[in-house]
């Protein structure tokens, strides 16, 4: 890495941004635009840099499916689920928070991590209020479950997809098989001490607990045949996100898949209700989405000036070339990045120094995809900033008034993350090394 002035720049801004989000000062989506224009205006990075580091397919997954839950929420379907939710568990908080810990964990593993908080959280929302608790413990444990879950398949997160994209002999069973057991441990450990964290909030009145045994469930439905709408719609578009990468010379992006729902809903249900789109568009979540495009571009500056690729090599040259601490260097290392930048350009810049390692005579390969997997997505649970699931969770639950501070987040999440870390080790070194 040559120590220039963009260089220089590309660190200095990158930390006062990151360290003005974590004031919250200033809302962070003006102090994540305007870091990433002082690239630009810096000579950071270029413009047309800055755009091709802007990841548009995640930008779509968002937005398309913000419109489907939109639209889906104006059917009663959320407040449906949640009433027979808390019918079936009696109304315990407890038993609401592991089972739909449960279902977001495993809807993550086979749907993208973002679309599953987009159409659990406001369930939990509907719950709480109905169960008059705080709705911040379910918030957070759909965060962590979304992101635990997503590690297990090779379609549930982005690392995993770009890893099996360049490593042909790791297919979707290879994912499963090697990543099943280190999840299903880490998920219950979390779960366990995120009820043991907020059991002081998951307390309910038993008279609160009999008034929602009673709601009648028959007629919280608004609209049948806009439902029906709705389950088509959102019933093709999993499909094609469970058909992504799996037909040879079929390339649909999780984005366009998204947008395709989305278009297929609203050509279905407002072809000409002009007022109507412009109340749906008007409910997109429009400041996490430039909120992402600032973050993509301060990124993108220092991977354009090598202090990614830099302080992966760093890493790589500390260890010496022997398994264990090559392999535990590099899933730390995924781990406490990812927490803190985007892990999609990090995992691309480690896996082709992954690959040169082996080219270089490396013989245990298998280890450190695991280990980069296990990282990238696992540390991504670190802070507010670290998956594109925990800022959506966390911009739906400011619409509902709930505000999580940066260090509120990390004060829970960063140690339970860290643990998950432990946990993985173990099993590299166990099963592996």
């Amino acid at each position: 890495m040559e120590l220039n002035f963009t260089t220089v720049a590309a660190i200095v801004v990158f930390l006062v941004t990151y360290g003005l989000i974590i004031t919250e000062k200033v809302h962070r989506t003006v102090i994540a635009m305007s870091g990433a224009m002082l690239m630009v205006l810096l000579g950071v990075i270029t413009q047309d840099e800055a755009i091709h580091h802007i990841d548009f397919n995640t930008l779509a997954l968002l937005i398309g499916m913000m419109i489907q839950v939109l639209i889906l929420s104006k059917t009663g379907l959320f407040r449906f689920l949640a009433v027979h939710a808390a019918q079936r568990t009696k109304g315990n908080p407890v038993a609401l928070l592991v089972s739909l810990s449960v279902l977001v964990a495993i809807c993550s593993a086979f749907l993208d991590n973002v679309t599953t908080v987009l159409l659990t959280v406001p369930i939990s929302f509907t719950l709480a209020r109905d169960l008059r608790i705080s709705p911040l413990p379910f918030v957070i444990a759909q965060i962590m479950a979304s992101n635990i879950g997503g590690t297990a398949t090779m379609i549930g997160d982005p690392p995993n997809i770009m890893i099996a994209s360049s490593v042909k002999e790791l297919d979707f069973v290879a994912f499963i098989t090697n990543l099943a057991l280190p999840v299903m441990v880490t998920f219950v450990i979390t779960v366990a001490l995120l009820v043991f964290i907020y059991r002081r909030q998951l307390v309910c009145d038993p008279k609160v607990q009999q008034r929602i045994m009673k709601i009648k469930t028959k007629g919280l439905i608004r609209s049948k045949p806009l439902l029906r709408k709705c389950l088509f719609t959102l019933v093709v578009t999993i499909a094609l996100f469970c058909l992504h990468g799996q037909i040879p010379g079929w390339a649909l992006e999780s984005g366009t898949v998204a947008v395709v729902g989305a278009s297929l809903l609203l050509l279905m249900t407002m072809p000409r209700r002009e007022k109507m789109l412009e109340l749906v568009f008007s409910k997109v979540e429009w400041m996490t989405i430039f909120f992402f495009i600032g973050l993509f571009v301060l990124v993108g500056g220092l991977e354009v000036n090598g202090v990614i690729k830099w302080m992966a090599e760093q890493t790589m040259a500390l260890t010496g070339g022997e398994a264990t601490v090559t392999t535990l260097a590099v899933l730390w290392l995924s781990a406490i990045m990812s927490a803190f930048v985007d892990n999609i350009p990090f995992v691309a810049t480690m896996i082709p120094l992954i690959q040169d390692m082996g080219a270089m005579g490396y013989e245990n390969m298998e280890p450190l995809w695991w280990a980069l997997s296990l990282g990238a997505c696992l540390g991504g649970n670190g802070t507010v900033i670290g998956a594109s699931a925990n800022v959506v969770a966390l911009s739906i639950a400011r619409k509902h008034n709930v505000v999580v501070s940066f260090w509120g987040f990390m004060k829970v999440a960063f140690p339970l993350m860290l643990l998950s870390i432990v946990i993985s080790s173990a099993y590299l070194y166990i099963f592996y090394l």
